[in-house]
């Protein structure tokens, strides 16, 4: 209705954005002369998820307006740089170590007292590409890594949360930034379930929530519209989460 004309960049033919677009590019996302196509046919470009090429983001933003912007999409696409960047911004998150090997893995463990959440660093989602460890002895996980891939992996500690929230915050060019009231979340089986406003929160953890989302927004000079997850603690302190 507003007279815009949509484009679809995907490697899958007849992806289900394409069904609702005037037009698809079905190509590799960092296949040069698609990214060109779709660069010299758009006047601004998006991503629906956080798995693009950070690279083929960064091409394109050389030639067309790309949001959110590349920085932001190589934050979220790696487990420990997220949690750093957060932790170099004032925001808490529950304790990690990058692992790149067993060895790394028993101290990590060790660390933890035999206990946290073996995630791949990029990639994964909805309880893919996890492993828990419950009170284990700190020893004998050889195999473990490669079972896992033998790609980059990240311990993190477990947390004593009370509930799962997430705000979704949206910031323009102008910097002007909405944090909207926080969704109180409940995840089945790794997947989320079921998500109800308002979250059953104190009124100072809501604000805290929506302040944190608006400083990750303005940290990283972000155009569009974000979603932060939060572990909310018994004193009603955060932990982001991703």
């Amino acid at each position: 209705r507003p007279g815009y004309r949509t484009g679809v960049r995907e490697p899958q033919a007849d992806c289900p954005a394409a069904q609702v677009a005037n037009r698809q590019i079905t190509a590799a996302y960092d296949d040069p002369a698609a990214l060109a196509e779709l660069a010299a046919s758009s006047s601004v470009v998006t991503y629906e998820f956080e798995n693009v090429p950070v690279a083929a983001a960064s091409a394109l933003a050389a030639k067309v307006p790309v949001y959110p912007p590349a920085r932001a999409l190589e934050v979220a696409q790696d487990r420990v740089g997220e949690k750093a960047f957060l932790n170099g911004i004032g925001i808490a998150t529950a304790d990690f170590h990058a692992v790149d090997n067993d060895d790394e893995l028993t101290a990590a463990l060790k660390a933890f007292d035999g206990s946290g959440i073996l995630k791949t660093r990029s990639m994964g989602y909805d309880g893919k590409g996890q492993r828990v460890f419950r009170n284990m002895e700190t020893g004998g996980f050889a195999g473990t890594c490669e079972a896992m891939g033998n790609v980059p992996l990240i311990l993190e500690s477990f947390v004593p949360f009370e509930r799962e929230i997430s705000v979704i915050a949206a910031r323009g060019l102008d910097g002007a930034v909405v944090a909207y009231d926080p969704a109180e979340n409940v995840h089945r089986n790794g997947i989320l379930h079921t998500s109800t406003l308002p979250a059953a929160i104190m009124p100072e953890t809501a604000e805290a929530a929506r302040t944190a989302a608006s400083k990750i927004l303005s940290a990283l000079n972000y155009v569009g519209v974000i979603g932060v997850e939060f572990f909310v603690l018994a004193d009603g302190s955060l932990l982001a989460n991703e």
